[in-house]
């Protein structure tokens, strides 16, 4: 059986699942879906095409598939979907996509969004994904898994981050930032391999070891970027996370890639 407050507000075709709990004041829009045992706190609001995953937990004051904030976005009927056991904490918003983008928006498993993130129109986010307070995402950007966006972080529309990447609190990102990455700063830099997630990850002394002996050709000032990406392709072939970070660098982007500073790189 679901639990739903009597102040709460549902508009008929909104697809509850079972053992779902609705709070006081919450409001939930007649194209919404919430899977079984969702809990919604208070003053919750979910609007358009949303689907919400299994136990996942929204808190007060949330603003859930609400229209995207991109001028160009004309009514097209587009879609906000969130994946399972996603904790949402208050005043977090996330909005739905927009037709130059896929017409969606996707959140992964097992995230962690706190106080007052934004998640923008055609955002894509991986599974255990966290957002620290007031962490701002721009439209399509795209997170992969257990990435960390520090607080008061802004990222740049069409952005990405990979894999294991962590993003210093206050920093402003415009450039593509390498899978297990670290970067920081006011228009941040790479500032080196996030070793303290590699390490809470399970990676391994030999692995980590690798990384950073490739990171530091990768990054080096000697030769072209392509000498470079062609020498640590040859010398670190059977090394999966190098040839992930390889992959990443040689794909087709709109931005750049993040780089150290020159004194990072000496």
């Amino acid at each position: 059986m679901s639990k739903i407050h009597e102040t709460a507000i549902i508009e008929d075709g909104a697809k509850i699942g079972q053992e779902v709990q609705i709070g006081p004041y919450c409001c939930i829009g007649s194209e919404v879906t919430l899977a079984d045992g969702v809990k919604f706190e208070s003053h919750v609001v979910a609007s358009g095409i949303t689907s919400i995953g299994e136990g996942t937990h929204i808190f007060p004051f949330a603003s859930i598939g609400t229209q995207p904030q991109d001028l160009k976005y004309q009514g097209e009927r587009s879609r906000l979907e969130i994946g399972a056991n996603n904790v949402i904490r208050e005043h977090v918003t996330m909005n739905p996509g927009t037709d130059g983008g896929g017409l969606v928006t996707k959140v992964g498993d097992n995230c962690l969004f706190m106080m007052a993130s934004h998640v923008a129109h055609d955002c894509q986010i991986g599974d255990n994904v966290i957002m620290v307070n007031n962490a701002t995402l721009g439209g399509h950007v795209e997170i992969g898994e257990f990435a960390i966006v520090g607080g008061l972080s802004a990222v740049h529309q069409f952005v990405r981050i990979g894999r294991h990447a962590m993003i210093g609190g206050m920093s402003g990102v415009e450039n593509d930032v390498i899978p297990y990455g670290s970067v920081v700063g006011n228009r941040a830099h790479l500032s080196g391999l996030n070793l303290v997630g590699l390490k809470r990850r399970g990676f391994s002394r030999d692995v980590i070891h690798d990384l950073r002996r490739a990171y530091r050709l990768l990054f080096s000032l000697e030769g072209t970027q392509t000498e470079r990406l062609a020498d640590v392709a040859e010398l670190f072939s059977t090394i999966e996370p190098v040839m992930e970070i390889l992959d990443f660098m040689n794909e087709d982007s709109s931005r750049a890639i993040c780089q150290p500073l020159l004194e990072d790189a000496a």
